[in-house]
Formats: C-alpha cells, sequence, structure tokens
C-alpha cells in the first residue's frame, strides 16, 4: 500500500497531533510506503526520510516557532501543501490519502484526493473542531463550522480518536457522518529511569510532573499556583515543554514564591522525557479539552497515577479512584484534595502506577496502525468496486 499522509505539523514542529501522525507513519512504515506531506520550519530540510518515512516540507509563512504555528504560517501551508502535492501526484502513485486535522489540513487533503483521484480518510483530532481556549475556535464561527461540514461530508471516511471528538463532529457540525472511532497509541517507552539527585531533587521529594505546550488551553498557570496552594515544601513540580507562554509562566512562579520548586525544562528528547515521567510521583494536567490525552498514557506506562480534569477524550480510559483522579473542570479545590490524598497515601500511588501499565497496553501505537491499516484496505476495497461496477456498465 502507498500511503500519503497530509498534516501541516509533523515533528519537531507542533503538539501531540503531529506527534501521534509520527508514530503511526512510522509504525506503518514498516510495511507500506508511506510519505508525508507538512509545513517547513525554521532549520528543516524540504525533503528527506526518516524512520522510512519520507517527509516532504512545503515552505510557509511566518513559522517562526517549533512549538506552535501562526495563523499565517496555517493558512500558506493550504496553497504551497496543494501546489507540491499535485506535484507529487504527477510523479507517483497512492493507493490512499490520510488527512488530519480538518482545519488547516482538510482543504489540501481534499483537493488532492479530487486530483488524484485518491480516497481521503479524514482524521479528526479534537482541536480541530473545539477548543474553548481560543476565540478562534471553529465550533465559533459560522463560515468554518459551514466549510468544516462540507469537508467531512467529501471525506471517503472519518475517523476520530476518542467519544469526546466523535460527538463534537455530530454536536457542532454534523450528525449525517458517523465517524469510525480509533483510540491514539503511543510507542512503548524507552527504557531507563532519571536520578533524582542529577537533577538536584532528594528522595524525600513529592515530584509532579505535567508534559505539553505551554499554550493557554494547557492552564499551566493553575499548576503553578497549585504548588503554593498545597502548602508542602516537599513538592516540585517539573514542566516539559516549550511555547510562546514560557516568560509569563515563569514570571508567575516568581510571584507565587514557587521559583524553587517549579522547574522548567523546556522541550526534552524522548528518551530524556521518559527518564523524567519515571522519577516522578504524579501526573497532573490542568488541560482545559484534550481530544484524546497521549501525554496521559504516556504517564500510565511509565507506571504514574494521573490527575486531570474530566473534560475531554481521556475520559475513555481514565477511571476517577483506579487510574488516578478526574475532577470537574477547574474545580480547583478538588484537584488539591486528589492530589494531597496521592502525596499522603504512597501505597495507593503504587497501586494505580502498576494498574495503569497493565491498561495501557490496550493503546500501544501497533495496534492503532493496524486499526488505521484495516480501514484503509476497506475504503480502497470500496473503490475498486465501483470502479468495478462502472465498467460492468
Amino acid at each position: 500500500m502507498r500511503i500519503l499522509f497530509c498534516n501541516y505539523e509533523y515533528p519537531p514542529l507542533g503538539g501531540g497531533g503531529g506527534v501521534v501522525n509520527a508514530h503511526l507513519a512510522e509504525e506503518l512504515a514498516k510495511r507500506h510506503d508511506v510519505v508525508v506531506l507538512t509545513s517547513r520550519g525554521p532549520a528543516l530540510s524540504k525533503d528527506y526520510v526518516e524512520k522510512g518515512v519520507r517527509i516532504i516540507r512545503v515552505p510557509v509563512l511566518m513559522r517562526r516557532q517549533k512549538a506552535a504555528a501562526s495563523m499565517i504560517s496555517m493558512l500558506s501551508y493550504l496553497p504551497m501543501g496543494i501546489l507540491q502535492g499535485r506535484k507529487l501526484l504527477k510523479q507517483e502513485r497512492f493507493d490512499i490519502i490520510n488527512t488530519h486535522f480538518v482545519i488547516p489540513t482538510g482543504p489540501v487533503g481534499h483537493a488532492l484526493s479530487r486530483f488524484g483521484p485518491i480516497p481521503n480518510v479524514l482524521s479528526v483530532h479534537g482541536g480541530d473542531l473545539y477548543d474553548p481556549s481560543k476565540w478562534t475556535s471553529p465550533h465559533r464561527h459560522a463560515l468554518l463550522r459551514i466549510s468544516i461540514q462540507r469537508l467531512l461530508r467529501q471525506a471517503n471516511r472519518v475517523v476520530g480518536q476518542s467519544l469526546n471528538t466523535v460527538n463534537n463532529v455530530a454536536t457542532y457540525y454534523t450528525s449525517e457522518v458517523k465517524p469510525t472511532r480509533i483510540p491514539l497509541g503511543i510507542p512503548r517507552p524507552l527504557l531507563g529511569q532519571a536520578n533524582r539527585h542529577e537533577y538536584g531533587f532528594k528522595n524525600e521529594d513529592i515530584l509532579l510532573v505535567t508534559v505539553g505546550r505551554l499554550v493557554a488551553r494547557k492552564a499551566v498557570d493553575q499548576l503553578i499556583e497549585l504548588v503554593r496552594n498545597l502548602h508542602n515544601d516537599r513538592v516540585h513540580l517539573v514542566i516539559l515543554g516549550s511555547g510562546p507562554l514560557d516568560d509569563e509562566l515563569r514570571n508567575l512562579a516568581a510571584q507565587q514564591a514557587v521559583v524553587d520548586r517549579v522547574h522548567f525544562y523546556g522541550h526534552v528528547d524522548e528518551q530524556e522525557k521518559f527518564r523524567i515521567l519515571r522519577m516522578a510521583d504524579i501526573f497532573v494536567s490542568t488541560s482545559q479539552h484534550e481530544g484524546f490525552g497521549l501525554v496521559f498514557l504516556e504517564a500510565m506506562a511509565c507506571g504514574l497515577p494521573v490527575v486531570c480534569y474530566d473534560y475531554g477524550g481521556q475520559t475513555d480510559f481514565l477511571v476517577s479512584g483506579k487510574t488516578g483522579y478526574l475532577v470537574r473542570l477547574n474545580d480547583r479545590a478538588a484537584l488539591i484534595a486528589s492530589i494531597r490524598c496521592l502525596i499522603d497515601n504512597p501505597a495507593n500511588r503504587q497501586t494505580m502506577g502498576k494498574d495503569n501499565q497493565s491498561l495501557v497496553e490496550s493503546y500501544y501505537i501497533d495496534q492503532c496502525a493496524s486499526c488505521y491499516e484495516e480501514l484503509f484496505k476497506e475504503v480502497i476495497a470500496e473503490k475498486e468496486s465501483v470502479i468495478g461496477f462502472a465498467h460492468r456498465s
């Protein structure tokens, strides 16, 4: 099978949606020919092969940060992606297109599908449909809603990664489309655990860890304030990730007088990320919404209990009292109480961590890739049956 992925962000650009696309592409590249059409960022090559995947990057305007895209960079991906994609399709044959993010990538995948003609599977990730932290969220704007409705209806198949995402398709856009739900997956974590003393921590310290881009939707400011409100000098917060709010959050830590217990490590590679996760005690998140939440799976795979809000795709696999605690959105008092409960009960932390390592076995990338593979074959077969019927007629 020859697969063309279209995604405006692909590592090292962007966040979780690009990361899972990379995991999926790399897994499928073990047995298929895989090409990714994405955008170019600072110091990135335009055409190269990585882990068996050919990556073609088109130039975009004003992409200055790896962690976050500008509106202009997203808009400029549309014409550049379509132009480069058409050139590619003139030179090579593909069996299927898998477009990730209905906005902004959707129009690119649709245009190339029509040009091919090649069937198009559209994967929606959550934030491209609904992001409560942004006034630009598509669900708030009539023209964007209409555009998304059309793209959803025109795709050969739509994939949603969680019940929350699937429900948002029906709630805000169209009930005519019935998305196929394919949960995301992660690769098996790299081995190794960081030594606390190397990072300046004591064995008796309680390490809270969070992973994600420093953007408004992640609400990391709540975690910084939480460190102060726990009133426990043993508690430290480790923040893995970078983004446009970096300076603002560092200033907040200083204002809250917890600068010595809030640690900004920025973007780290996969090996260091998992080493740090394994040396931590509790994974915490105050994200206002997640389409799925890969970082929760990564934390679970490292044996950590998870404390987060109960709003988003993570409710498909997180169970309060078993995997950690799910707290009502923005109920900060309950959040503090849940974390304090785990701090005071190390045996409970250990039990939840072991349960999480067992539960996450169902969410590794090989299973996600197999589901996509079967769906691709089904869609290709449908196209071939239509062509065969047309020929017989």
